[in-house]
């Protein structure tokens, strides 16, 4: 589940994993730091929980897990991708040390017969947990590549999920464009910085800030909305300040408005 297709708007987001791939050994090695203790990272692998953290809007995501987490046990997780398609890894458990290590094979149905091995490592530190993975048994160094990209989203994906998570701030963002009728009479520059104002926006959402975005057909004049959810309110300015549509000068301007309560979908 780590080498499939990212689009664009998530490429060059800032993980706090970090991984290396030694493509002529076919071995990838990646590490995090996570705010939970390692029975609380151990179950989160080993569990039908995967499916509340493995993936993401506008990437894939894994919808099912079943698992037998015992030596010579099997687990098989699946989930369909941004492009609507269904995706598969099977694997069989060939070490388990709970809460400190877990070894199993990996089998993905993109890859028929390239079977390699996983294994976690979760070590006790001051705050919380170091998960280590190693990843290795790759024959194609393509495959290794990819691996390589995957794991420390995978690994951030885990460490959101598993650490305490301090209360976010909600935002509503109204974009005030130069004109009542701009939704209806934009000119063909105006609309190439809305594609630009649209893209910055997407990788927003792919990255989390954003929860949903969008223009409203207001009978008073269109308008473009944004939802929010960071952890400091400066973000707020800071994306306003890179905003393509801000940074044009032609007219545009944001009106923020604070949610004091969000009830979101998870």
């Amino acid at each position: 589940m780590t080498n499939r297709t990212e689009p664009d708007a998530l490429r060059g987001r800032k993980s706090q994993a970090r991984a290396v791939a030694d493509l002529g050994e076919g071995t990838i090695v990646a590490t995090v730091e996570i705010g939970a203790p390692p029975e609380r990272v151990f179950r989160a692998l080993t569990s039908n929980e995967i499916v509340q953290w493995w993936g993401a809007e506008g990437l894939y995501r894994t919808t099912e897990w079943t698992g037998d987490v015992r030596v010579g046990g099997r687990f098989r997780s699946a989930g369909v991708g941004a492009d609507g398609k269904r995706f598969a890894v099977e694997g069989a458990y060939l070490e388990i040390d709970p809460p400190r290590r877990l070894v199993h094979t990996w089998e993905p149905d993109w890859a028929p017969g390239a079977v390699t091995t996983v294994k976690y490592r979760l070590q006790s530190i001051a705050g919380g947990t170091r998960v280590t993975l190693r990843h290795e048994g790759f024959a194609s160094p393509e495959a290794c590549a990819d691996h390589g990209d995957g794991w420390p989203r995978v690994l951030d994906w885990l460490k959101g999920y598993a650490a305490p998570r301090a209360p976010r701030s909600y935002f509503l963002i109204r974009l005030v464009p130069p004109r009542a009728s701009f939704m209806v009479d934009m000119k063909a520059d105006e609309r190439q910085i809305m594609g630009e104002h649209v893209a910055y926006w997407t990788k927003q959402l792919g990255e989390g800030t954003a929860v949903a975005f969008g223009p409203v057909a207001d009978p008073q004049g269109g308008w473009g909305v944004g939802i929010v959810e960071v952890d400091d309110p400066e973000q707020v300015k800071a994306l306003e300040a890179n905003d393509p549509a801000i940074r044009s000068g032609r007219g545009f301007r944001y009106e923020v408005l604070v949610m004091p309560q969000a009830i979101v979908r998870r």
